[in-house]
């Protein structure tokens, strides 16, 4: 796994219920805790943040905008 970077965009790879959220739903890195742990922003389109969590990086797929690692 790659590292995250802060303001990385990445989806959730599973459901967290208890927090509200789905796999796939999409956040932003804000901040790293520890080696492999981030903390994580939601928000909806509007720009309002509905969840806000520390999670590992086995929990989160990194997202592209463009293409990575085509020679």
């Amino acid at each position: 796994m790659e590292s995250l970077k802060p303001f990385a965009v990445v989806a959730l790879l599973e459901d967290l219920p208890g927090h509200g959220l789905a796999r796939g739903q999409v956040g932003t890195i804000v901040e790293t805790h520890a080696p492999g742990v981030y903390e994580v922003e939601f928000s909806d389109n509007d720009g309002r943040t509905y969840a806000t969590l520390g999670l590992r990086a086995d929990q989160l797929m990194p997202l592209h905008h463009t293409l990575v690692g085509v020679a």
